[in-house]
């Protein structure tokens, strides 16, 4: 019971926020970017039902990782580790590839960083994981 209470419940939680947030933000935030950006690459923007899927288990994974963070530091230093792990990393990729629509960050950068944050609390929060004084 205290794996599915300190360990799954958190992780779920918090899968299920980011999941929101990310459909929120890229469907009534940044859509229209993504889509313009896209047919000027020649692109068609990948909106299949199968991409949706891949971004669910990419909001799991997500929330493992600041699982795993947050065991160690603090909320703040694991908003901001998890952020830069699951979001800068993505944004350099994707830029490197030539398929970021930088007109996005204005938007993205604020939002993506509350939906790190709403996470961490709720692994925090959920897996009563001890605040340890800053590590960083």
């Amino acid at each position: 019971m205290t794996t599915l209470k300190k360990i799954i419940l958190p992780i779920l939680l918090a899968t299920i926020w980011i999941s929101i947030s990310e459909f929120a933000r890229n469907e009534f935030f940044v859509k229209s970017y993504w889509t313009r950006h896209y047919v000027k690459l020649g692109l068609v923007f990948p909106a299949e039902p199968i991409n949706g899927a891949i971004w669910g288990l990419w909001s799991f994974l997500f929330a493992i990782v600041i699982f795993i963070i947050a065991r160690k530091f603090t909320l703040l230093e694991t908003t901001l580790l998890s952020w830069f792990a699951g979001f800068v990393l993505m944004w350099v990729v994707l830029g490197n590839m030539g398929v970021l629509p930088k007109g996005i960050l204005y938007i993205a950068i604020p939002l993506s960083l509350l939906e790190a944050f709403i996470a961490s609390f709720i692994i925090k929060k959920f897996s009563g994981t001890p605040t340890p004084t800053s590590t960083l």
